[in-house]
């Protein structure tokens, strides 16, 4: 591992190193950039958005339609990483969405598949029952089947992303926190809480949750959301496995998300996505209280028949904008400084690509996606 002394210069220097800072300089080292990386913490770790053993990777994206270039490439960097890290990050286990064929869910999914030829299969009420027995649709649902869907392991994959890093050259520092960075007409200056300083041409803030706090002058308009994850013993009964149950989003009769994956051993993982409290990074409320289980079995047990108490939980978050699309772009007086955060809990899938199309982006470089959705100048006050 190379390892350069504070104060030297780098090519580029990447703020946070989760799973969009550890992608990218994980990108970086791979095309022989001089990279360094700062984390306040030792990833991968408990304290942001990138753990809870399993997160999904979809590609009829329900979002828009723009994902999904974005997220095929992902499946190719991702293969690219396994073969490279010799580990298994990816588990295909098929994909369903359910809902109303006019809601937001299904609707979307559909309009991204026709308009990127993405296979799909719709599946009526019955072929949700005979199919897949653990879950109770609401009345009237649809499902639309996606073959390529499956599961990432985050740990994992941030592990294996900054092992390759640094086995390429990276210079990563953990439990280092950034305390002020400041651009000269020369470069970067970044400090740290423990009197370092490290100069780079360029500086990429990926500090999910904490990226505010960085760039205070810009006033983003980002929110923190608590998040818990729920999993439940399924005392190995095949219709919760990787082989039978895919990984599912439910829309409920109310418009509430409800998704989850198959037990992969550690048992079947449940959480609803969005709804969760506003808070602040560094003041996240870890522990579930005992009121926390039970009102999330009043809403998800209509939908999951038999479920019983959550054997384990988990607390992470997310960094969310007004229209929960991502950020990518530069600062705008700070040519220097480049953006990378708030995927308002739909992000890590798309990780390795990311890396990718920033990588290119502050090489000069023509991105392969179309990053003008992904802008500052949307929000009227930046």
């Amino acid at each position: 591992m190379i390892r350069w002394m504070s104060g030297q210069r780098s090519d580029v220097l990447v703020v946070g190193l989760g799973a969009m800072g550890a992608s990218l300089a994980w990108c970086l080292a791979r095309r022989g950039a001089r990279v360094a990386g700062l984390d306040r913490y030792r990833p991968p770790h408990t304290l942001g958005s990138t753990h809870g053993r399993s997160r999904i990777i979809r590609e009829a994206y329900y979002e828009h339609p723009q994902y999904v270039p974005i997220v095929q490439r992902a499946f190719a960097l991702w293969a690219e990483l396994e073969a490279e890290a010799r580990t298994r990050l990816y588990q295909p286990t098929g994909g369903l969405m359910i809902g109303r064929a006019d809601g937001p869910l299904v609707a979307g999914a559909r309009a991204s598949a026709a308009r990127h030829g993405v296979p799909v299969q719709v599946w009526s009420g019955d072929d949700l029952a005979a199919r897949v027995p653990a879950l109770a649709p609401p009345p009237g649902a649809i499902g639309l089947f996606e073959p390529r869907a499956g599961i990432l392991d985050p740990e994992r994959a941030v592990a294996a992303l900054l092992s390759s890093a640094s086995a390429r050259g990276a210079d990563l520092r953990f439990d280092t926190a950034v305390e002020d960075v400041e651009v000269t007409s020369g470069g970067v200056m970044v400090r740290t809480a423990g009197g370092e300083r490290f100069e780079a041409e360029r500086v990429v803030l990926a500090a999910g949750g904490w990226l505010g706090t960085l760039v205070p002058d810009l006033a983003l308009p980002l929110a923190v959301e608590r998040a818990v994850q729920y999993w439940f013993h399924t005392d190995g009964n095949p219709r919760y496995a990787p082989g039978t149950l895919p990984i599912f989003l439910l829309e409920a009769p109310d418009g509430r998300m409800l998704y989850g994956l198959p037990d992969q051993g550690h048992g079947l993982k449940l959480a609803e996505h969005h709804n969760g409290e506003q808070t602040t990074a560094d003041r996240v409320r870890r522990e579930v209280s005992p009121d926390e289980p039970r009102a999330f079995l009043e809403f998800a047990a209509p939908f999951v028949p038999g479920l019983r108490a959550p054997s384990t939980t988990a607390v992470c978050f997310y960094t969310n904008t007004p229209d929960e699309h991502f950020i990518l772009d530069r600062h705008p007086q700070h040519e220097r400084l480049y953006l990378v955060s708030a995927c308002s809990g739909h992000g890590f899938k798309f990780a390795p690509a990311i890396g990718e199309l920033v990588a290119d982006e502050i090489a000069g470089r023509t991105p392969f996606a179309d990053l003008s959705p992904f802008r500052l100048s949307r929000f009227a006050r930046v």
